[in-house]
């Protein structure tokens, strides 16, 4: 199987011992991946917490599923800024403190492989900032595609809607693009019963993510969920029309059960959908 350094070589770049690879799995205002899919990723990743580019290239990897990776470019280092962040930064809705602003600029010679080399890497440990020359060797290629990734029709996590049927295509038809979007996340999601207001909020977590637990949603049209199993034994399976799919939160996939369950409980709360909509505990 090649190696993406020898893609990479043969393309005529060379690969000095300072440089990093940068596993990009991580969630902020934006997921990476997104932000890939924007055109944004190289923006995305020049803001750091820590001074973790101190090399003269990165080599940027984002997760798409557990492990497959998608090669998103190299980028020369340029220089790097600390910024102090206050109450009137443009960061401030996530972010307070101290955050490192790198300069960097894409390396020409590589359009051909971003996007669409995708990367079989083997990461078991959490680091996400790696010296190169130590796992270099370590990316094998698994798949050139015909074009780069897009996003397709996935409008971005802030926006989606979904109804059931609509779902059902995406999942039946193995969408590329919603899946890779959806399994690489964690989070928050709402079902609406449009017919009568009502909702309900849901959890995913772990492998898969939420692309994992909406399929059970396509395959039972009540997900296991009590109470939408008492309205569709009353309503009939047919009543599944009516359910509207959104998100409200994601997160890291790496986001531990009890935080995610955490945020679960929280918006319960804030719509009171136990003691008005469809959640029974």
């Amino acid at each position: 199987m090649i190696r993406l350094a020898e893609l990479i070589s043969m393309a005529g770049v060379t690969l000095d011992d300072d440089f990093k690879i940068h596993c990009a799995s991580g969630y902020t205002l934006v997921p990476p991946l997104e932000a890939f899919f924007a055109g944004k990723f190289r923006e995305w990743q020049e803001e750091q917490y820590q001074e973790h580019f101190k090399c003269s290239k990165i080599l940027s990897l984002i997760r798409i599923e557990r492990e497959r990776w998608l090669f998103a470019g190299l980028y020369k280092v340029n220089g790097v800024e600390e910024i102090k962040l206050t109450t009137d930064s443009e960061y401030s809705e996530a972010r307070t403190g101290t955050i490192f602003k790198y300069d960097t600029e894409e390396v020409d010679g590589l359009d051909h492989l971003t996007g669409r080399v995708i990367v079989r890497f083997s990461k078991k440990f959490r680091a996400v900032h790696l010296t190169g020359k130590s796992h270099i060797d370590k990316l094998h290629v698994s798949e050139i595609r015909d074009k780069k990734m897009t996003i397709g029709e996935f409008p971005g996590y802030n926006v989606v809607t979904l109804s059931h049927h609509k779902l059902k295509t995406i999942i039946r038809e193995n969408n590329p693009y919603w899946k890779t979007a959806l399994s690489n996340v964690a989070g928050i999601y709402l079902i609406t019963d449009t017919s009568t207001g009502k909702l309900y909020v849901g959890s995913a977590y772990g492998n898969g993510g939420i692309w994992e637990r909406w399929i059970e949603y396509v395959q039972t049209g009540h997900g296991g969920n009590k109470k939408l199993k008492e309205l569709l034994k009353i309503e009939g399976v047919s009543h599944t029309t009516k359910f509207q799919f959104s998100l409200l939160e994601v997160c890291d996939l790496q986001t531990g059960e009890k935080s995610v369950l955490e945020r679960e409980s929280h918006w319960k709360q804030i719509l009171q959908t136990r003691k008005y909509g469809l959640n029974s505990n």
